[in-house]
C-alpha cells in the first residue's frame, strides 16, 4: 500500500483557509519562502551614496575586528556584567527588527520557514552559521522549544582572541538576537540559553530556546535583558504571524508604536481617520532632525515656518506639531492660500458679517475665529498678495481681527503655522513679499528636505502607504518585489512623498490579490534612473540589481546556449517549449496544448514534426 502524499502546513492552510499558528522542524522546507535566495534578493548596495539596505533596514558592513575592539572596550570600561547586558540587548533589538522584516515581506510564508528565516538572516549578515537540530512551537498554547548549533561565530572569534578560553559562554549578542527574533514572532517572551560555547572549549556552540514558563526561574536571563529599557522594547514586540493586530490602548496607540523604533518615529496614532491620514513616517537623519526641532518648539507659542519642495509633507508635520502641543484638544484649521481667490481670502481668514457684500446673507466666522485656542495652518503663504499680507500681519501682531463688513474687534488666541515651497527671502528681495511679515513668520523655521535626500525613509513610507491603501481599496497584495523596492530606492521622486503615495496606490490597484507589487504595477510614464543599485546574486556576488528587465531574445539565448551569447533558432525555441509544456503536464497532451494555446491535434503534429531529424542542406 502506497503512502499518501505528504502535505505541508502551508498547503493545509491554503485548503482550509486557516492561518498557521504552529509548526516544527519537520515542516521546515528549504525550497519554501523565504529561502536564502529570497533573503539575498532583499539586500541592496548603493555604493554611490554610501548606503546598504536589507529590505527597509539600513545596514553596515563592519570589520569583525573593529566590533571585537568595541567589545573589549566595553568589557574593560564597564565590566563584564554591564557589557554583557548592553550587547545582549543590542542583539535583541537586531533580532526584533529582522523579525519585523520577515513578517512584513513574506506574510503568507509557512510558519516554520518564517521562524527559520532568522537563522538564514544571521548567516547572511555574517554573524554565525545556524543549524537547527529540532524545534516545535504552538502559538495558541504558548509553547516553544528549539535547539540549534552555531558555527563560525564571529563573536566567539573576537572573544577568544582577546581573552582566550574561559568558563562562561560568550555569544551574548547572538543570544539576544535569537531571543528578540523569536519573541517578536511568537508574541510572548522566549528565552535562549547557550549551553555549549567555543569560548568554553567546545567544538561548536549549542543553544536551547524555550518559552519563559518552561524555563522556570529566568531571573538570570532577565538580568541581562531588562536593565533599563528592555521592558519597553519587549512591549514593542508585535503579535506573532497570522495573529490579529494588537489592540490599541486608551491613547489610541498600539504597543509597537509607543516605544520601539522605527514605529516611535511615526505620528502618535489617533482613532480618527484625519489623524491617520496625516501620519509622518521616517527613520533618516534628516527626518529625525525635523522631528527633534518639532518636539522642541511644540510646547511653546512660537510661530513656525515650514519650508521645502511641494509634496514633502509640510501639512503632515504641521498637524503633528499641533497634536503634540498643549493646544492638541483645540481646533486645527488648514488654509491653502493658493486655492482661494484674492477677492475671498480676507473673508475666509477673518469672516464676514451679514450684508457686507452681495450674497452675504448671513454672518460667518473666518478661519481665525474657528481656530481660536488652537492652530491655524497657512499653506502656500507665498502666494498671498501684498494687500492680504498686510492684513495678515496686523492679525499676527495684535491678536485681533475684524470681520469683513463688521465694526467689532475680536480677540483671537491662535498659533499660526505657515508653509511655503518658494524662497521667501528671494521673494522679499524681489518685492513680492513683505519683509516685516517674513520676519514675523520666520520665528522658528523648519526645513523639510526632499525625498531624494532622505532615501532611508523610502522603504518605511512604502510599507506605510501599502497598509493604508490596501485597507482603503479592499485589496490584498503581498508586498513589493525586490525589483520594485530597488526601483523605488533609486527613483528621484520629483513629486516627493505625494508622488510616492500615488505610485504605491497605483500598485495596490494594479496588482492582483495575493500578488507582489512589481515595477510595472507602479511606473507608467515616470522615467526610471539608468543607475543601478547592486544586489547579491545567486552565487554570492554583487550584480546590477535594478538593471532593466532582460530582453526575451537574451533570455532564450541564455536558456538554449548557457554560458554563451549563442544565436537563437526558432525551431530550437519551439522544440524547447513543446518539451517543457509536455513535461510540466506529465505527458498529458490535452493539458499541454491548453497551456500553449493549441488544440491537441496541433500539438501532436508539432511534436511529431519536431521528432524528425532536420533535412540535409541542399
Amino acid at each position: 500500500m502506497t503512502k499518501p502524499p505528504r502535505i505541508s502546513l502551508a498547503e493545509v492552510a491554503r485548503q482550509t483557509g486557516t492561518m498557521l499558528r504552529r509548526g516544527d522542524s519537520r515542516h521546515f522546507v528549504e525550497a519554501q519562502q523565504p529561502t536564502m535566495d529570497d533573503l539575498t534578493e532583499s539586500l541592496f548596495f548603493s555604493p554611490g551614496d554610501g548606503r546598504i539596505w536589507l529590505n527597509d533596514q539600513r545596514m553596515l558592513l563592519l570589520h569583525s575586528s573593529a566590533v571585537g575592539h568595541l567589545r573589549r572596550e566595553l568589557i574593560d570600561t564597564l565590566g563584564l556584567e554591564r557589557a554583557r547586558g548592553l550587547l545582549t540587548r543590542a542583539g535583541y533589538v537586531s533580532g526584533a527588527r529582522d523579525a519585523q522584516l520577515v513578517r512584513e515581506r513574506w506574510p503568507q510564508a509557512d510558519a516554520a520557514n518564517v521562524f527559520m528565516a532568522g537563522t538564514r538572516l544571521h548567516a547572511l549578515e555574517g554573524v554565525v552559521k545556524v543549524t537547527p537540530l529540532a524545534f516545535d512551537f504552538d502559538i495558541d498554547r504558548g509553547t516553544y522549544e528549539g535547539e540549534f548549533l552555531w558555527e563560525h561565530s564571529s563573536e566567539d572569534d573576537e572573544h577568544i582572541s582577546a581573552y582566550g578560553l574561559g568558563t562562561e559562554a560568550a555569544c551574548w549578542s547572538q543570544v539576544g538576537y535569537a531571543t528578540g527574533y523569536v519573541t517578536s514572532l511568537f508574541g510572548q517572551l522566549v528565552i535562549f540559553r547557550e549551553v555549549e560555547c567555543r569560548a568554553m572549549g567546545a567544538s561548536v556552540c549549542r543553544v536551547i530556546g524555550r518559552h519563559a514558563a518552561a524555563w522556570g526561574d529566568i531571573s538570570e536571563d532577565l538580568r541581562y535583558l531588562e536593565a533599563k529599557d528592555f521592558r519597553r522594547i519587549n512591549a514593542a514586540a508585535e503579535p506573532a504571524p497570522s495573529s490579529p493586530a494588537a489592540p490599541a490602548d486608551a491613547r489610541g496607540e498600539r504597543p509597537a508604536e509607543r516605544d520601539g523604533a522605527p514605529a516611535e518615529r511615526h505620528a502618535e496614532g489617533r482613532a480618527d481617520r484625519q489623524a491617520e491620514r496625516h501620519d509622518i513616517v521616517g527613520a533618516s537623519s534628516a527626518f529625525n532632525s525635523a522631528c527633534h526641532q518639532l518636539a522642541r518648539v511644540a510646547a511653546t507659542r512660537a510661530t513656525v515656518l515650514f519650508t521645502g519642495e511641494s509634496g514633502v509633507g509640510k501639512e503632515a508635520f504641521a498637524r503633528r506639531l499641533h497634536r503634540i502641543s498643549p493646544r492638541a484638544a483645540e481646533p486645527f484649521m488648514a488654509v491653502n492660500c493658493a486655492a482661494i481667490p484674492e477677492t475671498l481670502i480676507e473673508s475666509e481668514l477673518f469672516g464676514v458679517e451679514r450684508g457686507a457684500f452681495t450674497g452675504a446673507s448671513q454672518s460667518r466666522p473666518g478661519r481665525f475665529e474657528r481656530a481660536h485656542g488652537g492652530t491655524l495652518f497657512l499653506d502656500e503663504i507665498g502666494t498671498l498678495s501684498l494687500v492680504s499680507q498686510g492684513k495678515l500681519l496686523r492679525a499676527l501682531q495684535e491678536g485681533e481681527i475684524e470681520r469683513v463688513g463688521g465694526t467689532r474687534v475680536l480677540e483671537v488666541d491662535v498659533r499660526v503655522v505657515a508653509a511655503t515651497n518658494v524662497d521667501l527671502q528671494a521673494e522679499v528681495s524681489a518685492g513680492r513679499f513683505r519683509e516685516d511679515l517674513y520676519y514675523r513668520l520666520n520665528v522658528y523655521p523648519i526645513h523639510l528636505p526632499p525625498l531624494r535626500e532622505r532615501r532611508d525613509d523610502v522603504p518605511l513610507l512604502m510599507a506605510h502607504f501599502l497598509r493604508r491603501e490596501a485597507q482603503r481599496h479592499g485589496r490584498h497584495p503581498t508586498g513589493f518585489t525586490p525589483r520594485a523596492v530597488r526601483a523605488m530606492l533609486h527613483y528621484a521622486f520629483p513629486g516627493n512623498i505625494r508622488e510616492l503615495q500615488n505610485l504605491v496606490e497605483r500598485g495596490v490597484i494594479s496588482a492582483e490579490d495575493g500578488q507582489a507589487i512589481d515595477v510595472a504595477h507602479m511606473f507608467r510614464r515616470e522615467q526610471l534612473s539608468d543607475e543601478a543599485l547592486l544586489a547579491i546574486g545567486a552565487h554570492g556576488t554583487l550584480r546590477k540589481g535594478a538593471a532593466p528587465a532582460p530582453r526575451l531574445l537574451d533570455l532564450l539565448g541564455e536558456a538554449l546556449h548557457p554560458g554563451s551569447a549563442g544565436h537563437v533558432a526558432l525551431d530550437a525555441i519551439e522544440r524547447q517549449l513543446l518539451r517543457e509544456a509536455t513535461e510540466a503536464e506529465h505527458g498529458n497532451l490535452a493539458a499541454a496544448a491548453r497551456r500553449l494555446g493549441l488544440t491537441r491535434a496541433q500539438l501532436a503534429y508539432r511534436l511529431q514534426r519536431a521528432a524528425q531529424p532536420p533535412a540535409p542542406a541542399g
